[in-house]
């Protein structure tokens, strides 16, 4: 049982073991700071991870930078900005809704509205094109007799 759990919590702790013991900042504050805004910025070459759970080596980069700029006293804010100015808009995990992200931002309510929209009248149409059986005119029914005698 003590195996099982020490298994887990390793395993719960690899996120911990990317940021390297040379890069945490003597002062807690200043290192608590650097913790919450790192979840808040991506891996430049990782799918979905921050810096804070990434190996990666530019990962590394942005963690020291990060750390850099809050020794010299910047804000959250001002960190983050200086962060995305260096290594772009992508190291942002919600990019600000303005310029050219507003497609990112509206393209989902617009596609789903697109799609509700196309369906409705899919819909409506099959309605309409679903018309009971009619009556055979006399030489239908000449064809089908001598189909059938055949």
């Amino acid at each position: 049982m003590r195996i099982l759990i020490l298994c887990l919590s390793l395993v719960f702790a690899f996120p911990a073991f990317a940021v390297q013991p040379d890069e945490v900042l003597a002062d807690p504050a200043l290192e608590a700071r650097a913790r919450e805004i790192s979840r808040v910025l991506r891996c430049p070459v990782c799918q979905g991870e921050t810096i804070d759970e990434s190996n990666a080596p530019i990962s590394r980069d942005l963690r020291l930078y990060l750390r850099e700029r809050l020794v010299a006293g910047d804000s959250n804010d001002q960190a983050i900005q200086a962060v995305a100015d260096r290594f772009g808009e992508y190291v942002l995990f919600e990019p600000p809704a303005q310029g050219v992200n507003w497609l990112l931002y509206l393209a989902g309510p617009v596609m789903a509205l697109l799609a509700l929209v196309l369906g409705w009248r899919f819909l409506r149409a099959r309605n309409v094109a679903e018309v009971g059986p009619t009556e055979l005119s006399d030489e239908e029914k000449a064809r089908l007799d001598k189909i059938m005698r055949d």
